[in-house]
């Protein structure tokens, strides 16, 4: 942090690889001199005793003063070398200008940005780049960048993070300088050899200046860090938007498990935004306009949102795209449409959405914005219209009365001189697009909500050491040998996590089958044992609603037999005996492990309906209880647990306790099992607990594991 510190503020300043053409060092050697008022500049070059009238030291170690920040712009081969001088010196911010790294796609290459990462982490020096075009302090006006493309930044308090220099001071600052938006920092990271986007975003959510982060982003070199700035993010309630158009790796996977071949990486990240409050965008219009809004207004008291235009086509289609979204327009009070069909005079539509022709461009328009913004269900404004200088007067004063959000939806030209300028100079979120509007309002309305439902705070999501009971299970079932647990080891390691299972025992004769299923009562079921047989069903290896000895002792013969014919290699364990649980909602509970981001946790509707529907939902571990209901919310079949029809309502906490123990016991045996399946978990009536009814494990390969264990 002291040194993106020292890469943001610094008071001096050295250019290794400056010179009096107008390439990159000369460029970004003239742009520092510019700030000689304020801030110390050296250039370092042994080709030059003088660059631009100012001294040029032939190496770092003849400068006087040993400077907060190197700027390195030197050919490739040279920049390990020259890092390694800074380093001498006691620099330890260095911004990496030079390419020619693993951009390139050469093996050579990588290796040698490999070692600059090795070099940053034992030395202390801190690499922003390679590859980079610099950065930003745009509340400071200070352009510490090589790119040519850039503009007078507006001091803002959004904080953006690019990968991609050129897009950063491209398209993205362009834009943001065109639509009036205000910027904290704007950094690009390059190939991100030490310092990447979460580190520059932990700087953020500690800057009391920025309140919006957003990013533009290739791939995550570090999920896992990832994670847990998303997470401080979260806790600080500090928004994140970002463009993400990177795809991680994700690893082998065994075809045996439903959990693994439903977890996506993009859907993973897509799961890990919603997790911790992130909003994922596709557009720079988009990424920037919901920032602006996002840094502007940071709660949705009231849900409902009012909307007002001149145009009753722009009223339906703005009205769609924010149902679309799930944001209410909420009905006007009889007082409220009253005064406002008196303004009227007839035309119009005195309602919500309000479209109000002519009037409004007239005096009577802040009147009836003002009615509008005193409904007490309305929390939000739109104006959908490209009005002049009078009518953003009237919204200034309107929004300063009654202190609730207001947003404009911009109709007209983005040239136009009246209006639009007024609408940025005085901080009024400004959209150009209805969807895009319906997202920001959204996710406004998706963050205040997180609050109140505790999403918003990772406490209570952090697993701890395993107890002796569970150390004990592991250890037993990793010295069994085996990589695939049989469905009877699966439940016991279960069990040491408290998670609850279907009373059985497994038989190894017809006559022992019997008489477990009179222990444990009728209707059972029966399924053949075997750790090799993950798929049982598919052999013929499961018997259902078995009601008598009769039908026990039949079942178990043509069980063995079905595993004898379609699985002759299988090692047998016997034949479980399992009591059957009728009136319960089958839902499917998984882990996986993603090689960025770890654990993985999957739920959704199971049984025979998993892979069909494929109504899942994905989370990184471990979950909160209040996060493991979120998951469960977003799912259809939400609406069955809460009973549908004549479904009786299931015991919906029994399975969040279960789902929030399985997250925890997925982050204690990283490194010892590879995947799980409980498909179904049997979600029983109110107040009768939700019990594993069959469950498959996997160790990752037996010598990790019994090392892990």
């Amino acid at each position: 942090m002291a040194s993106i510190d020292k890469m943001l503020n610094p008071s001096s300043i050295v250019v290794v690889g400056a010179t009096p053409r107008m390439q990159y060092g000369g460029k970004f050697f003239t742009r520092v001199l510019s700030y000689k008022d304020r801030i110390q500049s050296f250039a370092v070059n042994p080709n030059y005793d003088d660059i631009f009238g100012e001294r040029c030291y032939h190496t770092v170690a003849d400068l006087p003063i040993t400077p907060d920040l190197a700027v390195v712009i030197v050919p490739y081969h040279a920049v390990l070398a020259t890092l390694k001088e800074c380093h001498a010196k006691g620099i330890r911010a260095a911004i990496v200008i030079s390419a020619g790294f693993s951009e390139r796609g050469d093996n050579d290459r990588k290796a040698l940005q490999d070692e600059l990462t090795r070099y940053a982490r034992e030395s202390g020096i801190r690499i922003s780049g390679p590859n980079c075009l610099g950065l930003a302090n745009i509340r400071d006006d200070l352009w510490l960048t090589s790119s040519s493309r850039i503009k007078s930044g507006i001091p803002g308090n959004v904080g953006v993070i690019c990968q991609s220099g050129a897009s950063l001071f491209g398209p993205i600052l362009s834009r943001a300088h065109e639509q009036g938006i205000g910027m904290s920092y704007a950094v690009s990271t390059g190939n991100e050899a030490d310092l990447d986007f979460s580190d520059f975003a932990r700087y953020m959510i500690d800057d009391p200046n920025t309140r919006v982060i957003a990013g533009f982003i290739e791939g995550f070199k570090d999920g896992r860090k990832f994670l847990e700035v998303a997470k401080l993010a979260a806790d600080r309630g500090k928004p994140i938007v970002l463009i993400k158009i990177g795809r991680s790796a994700q690893g082998s996977r065994a075809a045996g498990s439903h959990t693994a071949a439903m977890t996506g990486a993009d859907e993973l990240y897509d799961a890990v935004c919603r997790q911790y409050g992130i909003l994922r965008l596709e557009s720079y219009d988009e990424l920037l306009e919901i920032a602006n809004f996002l840094a502007k207004y940071s709660d949705m008291k009231t849900a409902g949102v009012g909307l007002v235009s001149n145009s009753g086509g722009v009223i339906s289609f703005t009205a769609d795209m924010l149902g679309k979204h799930g944001i209410s327009l909420p009905p006007l009070s009889d007082q409220g449409r009253e005064r406002i069909a008196q303004l009227l005079k007839g035309f119009g539509a005195a309602a919500n959405p309000a479209d109000i022709t002519g009037k409004a461009s007239g005096e009577d328009f802040g009147e009836i914005l003002g009615y509008m913004l005193d409904e007490p269900e309305i929390g939000t404004m739109i104006v959908a219209c490209a009005g002049g200088n009078r009518q953003i007067e009237q919204i200034i004063e309107a929004n300063q009365a009654r202190n609730k959000p207001v947003a404009y939806l911009w109709t007209g030209s983005r040239h136009q001189d009246t209006g639009l300028p007024m609408l940025k100079a005085a901080g009024i979120p400004v959209f150009y697009n209805p969807a895009t509007l319906a997202k920001g309002l959204r996710h406004l309305a998706d963050l205040s909500n997180r609050r109140e439902k505790g999403l918003a705070t990772s406490d209570g999501a952090k697993a701890i050491g395993l107890g002796a009971d569970q150390r004990k299970a592991v250890e037993t079932a990793c010295n069994e040998g085996a990589r695939q647990l049989s469905e009877a080891r699966s439940k016991s390691l279960l069990q040491a996590w408290d998670i609850p299972i279907t009373e059985e025992q497994v038989a190894t004769s017809s006559e022992q089958a019997a008489a477990i299923a009179a222990r444990v009562g009728y209707p059972v079921v029966l399924k053949i044992a075997s750790a090799d047989i993950p798929h049982k069903t598919e052999i013929g290896g499961v018997q259902l609603d078995l009601c008598n000895k009769e039908q026990v002792v039949q079942a178990y013969d043509r069980i063995q037999a079905n595993a004898q014919k379609h699985a002759p290699a299988a090692k047998i364990d016997g034949v479980l005996v399992q009591r059957m649980l009728d009136n319960s909602i089958e839902v499917i509970a998984g882990i996986s492990y993603d090689e960025q981001l770890g654990p993985t946790l999957l739920v959704g509707a199971g049984g025979i309906h998993t892979e069909l529907y494929r109504d899942v939902t994905l989370r990184a571990c471990p979950v909160t209880p209040a996060q493991a209901l979120d998951m469960l919310q977003e799912l259809k079949i939400y609406r069955l647990l809460q009973g549908f029809r004549n479904v009786v309502p299931g015991d919906i906490q029994a399975l969040i306790d279960s789902i929030v123990k399985l997250s925890h016991m997925a982050v204690q045996l990283e490194g010892v099992i590879s995947e799980v399946d409980l498909n179904p978990i049997l979600v029983q009536p109110q107040g009768q607990g939700a019990i594993v009814a069959d469950a498959l494990i996997t160790l990752k390969t037996v010598e990790e594991a019994q090392m892990c264990a």
